[in-house]
């Protein structure tokens, strides 16, 4: 089976978040499920830097506003088709915003460029290659199974993946006519969205089935409170509606092999561990003792609760633990973190931007992660830390609640717990998770038995996997059903 895969980052080539974890590691994983994924990527500068001498499959004269290419290639055990539009993709910055952070003004118009060249090639205008199903992830190749749909690949299967509901693609009206999709297609079964067009909301009409990346998240997300607006019509589709679990690339994430950290470690002895606290306590300048030290790998936004982690910084501190931070934001909340560090130098290290090796020996060396999302679809950091011996404290909610056993006395007296939920997501929740993480802290057989559990979990891709070919093969042998 051939599928096409239309997604806006790939790791390890682009990478904003866990969409690009995804987008990498789950063709990988369908390759040992008969599955063989091409997946379809912008030419961001750092992509087009590996395409010397690669002959286009497809070419246009014109695709909004420029000429652009379809050129193959194959880079780090993934089969690529890149979509080299300079004019769309080839400039300083990030994949959706400029080096200040602000969205580039043209996102539509280079996102539904990346959805026509999607649709194009499920329909067949790459000679020699005609895939079985298209999968499109999130809104910026949302709109590859609208132009599908109201195109020549209407009949062709397709799966819409949200990997977070939060972020639609919403644009005004005005965006249609540069779209060159049909009349009838600005219309409430169409792209239309309360007046303007939107870009998931046109996907989710259009997608034969539609999955997120956990149980909980797909019932979540079909209730006022975390279907953005949404709701309804996933309601509607949610026959349609599968949640599937992420996973992660087990390959990458492997205390025994991982170049990134201080000393290497397996669950037969967690000694290296030590040597990757002491890394850590260097790097964000902690007091060197004994006690626990809490990390946080996030995106600085209310959506993944970190304005409850400042708020938690001065109790947090008078509990004892050390807390290192790493991640970049909202300004104000950067702020709220760097003046808590400045407050408790020694206590709490605090380092702005994204830093992947760093990642990775905090995992390695802290002894708990803490993850107060308000709501997660998914998250991957808590997989990390799992796989890692760091042990999770995390929000019961999304994903977060589906991978993460509390250590409640009856799971701790089972031998089946592998972290610390809490609920709601508030200071005073939060705190107790905390609380009750130190005291099982206190008791060093208590926590190892944790942080072993939790090393013995699947976090792989291979159930998941498995679970991603039983749904193409299904929607393959019935054809597509348009909404």
């Amino acid at each position: 089976m051939d599928v096409l895969s239309v997604t806006s980052e790939v790791y390890p080539l682009v990478k904003t978040g866990g969409l690009a974890d995804v987008a990498g590691a789950l063709p990988l994983a369908l390759a040992g499920q008969g599955v063989h994924v091409r997946t379809l990527l912008p030419g961001y500068p750092v992509v087009r830097g590996q395409l010397k001498r690669k002959k286009p499959v497809h070419q246009y004269a014109d695709l909004h506003g420029g000429k652009a290419s379809i050129l193959p290639v194959q880079i780090a055990g993934l089969d690529l088709f890149v979509l080299d539009a300079p004019h769309l993709f080839d400039r300083v910055g990030g994949p959706y915003g400029d080096t200040t952070g602000a969205d580039w003004p043209d996102n539509a118009r280079r996102f539904a460029a990346l959805s026509r060249a999607g649709a194009d090639i499920a329909a067949g205008v790459v000679s020699g290659y005609a895939p079985t199903l298209v999968h499109a992830h999130d809104w910026q190749a949302a709109m590859t199974l609208a132009y599908m749909r109201y195109g020549a690949a209407s009949a062709l299967p397709s799966v819409m993946t949200v990997h977070n509901l939060a972020f639609q693609g919403q644009f005004p009206a005005s965006v249609f006519p540069l779209l060159g999709l049909p009349p009838q297609a600005m219309a409430l079964d169409g792209v239309e969205y309360y007046g303007g067009v939107g870009f998931l909301k046109a996907g989710l009409q259009a997608a034969s089935a539609i999955t997120t990346v956990s149980p909980t998240y797909a019932q979540e997300i079909r209730t006022p409170e975390f279907g953005m607006g949404l709701d309804g019509l996933v309601n509607l589709r949610a026959g349609d509606l599968h949640g599937i679990v992420n996973g992660i690339d087990t390959g990458i994430w492997n205390p025994a092999t991982d170049t990134h950290l201080a000393e290497t470690y397996s669950a037969r002895s967690l000694k290296g561990r030590q040597a990757n606290k002491r890394a850590i306590e260097e790097r964000f300048g902690l007091d060197r003792d004994d006690g626990p030290i809490l990390c946080v790998v996030s995106r600085l936004t209310w959506q993944k609760g970190m304005d409850m982690l400042v708020a938690a910084i001065d109790a947090l501190a008078g509990m004892g633990v050390r807390l290192a931070v790493l991640g970049a934001g909202d300004q104000a909340l950067e702020g709220g973190l760097l003046a808590g560090a400045a407050r408790h130098r020694g206590r709490v290290g605090v380092v702005i931007g994204y830093d992947e090796g760093l990642s990775h020996l905090m995992q390695g060396g802290s002894d708990a992660i803490v993850i107060p999302s308000r709501f997660e679809p998914c998250g991957l950091t808590q997989l990390y830390g799992l796989r890692y011996g760091c042990v999770p404290i995390v929000a019961r909610t999304g994903g977060l609640a589906d991978t993460i056993v509390d250590a409640n006395e009856a799971a701790v007296s089972a031998g089946a717990a592998t972290g610390f939920q809490f609920t709601p997501a508030n200071l005073d929740a939060f705190l107790h998770a905390v609380h009750r993480a130190l005291t099982i802290y206190e008791a060093p057989a208590s926590w190892k038995s944790l942080q072993l559990q939790g090393m013995k979990a699947d976090v792989s891709w291979e159930k998941s996997a498995a679970r991603y070919a039983g749904l193409y093969r299904k929607l393959a042998s019935k054809g597509h059903q348009p909404a």
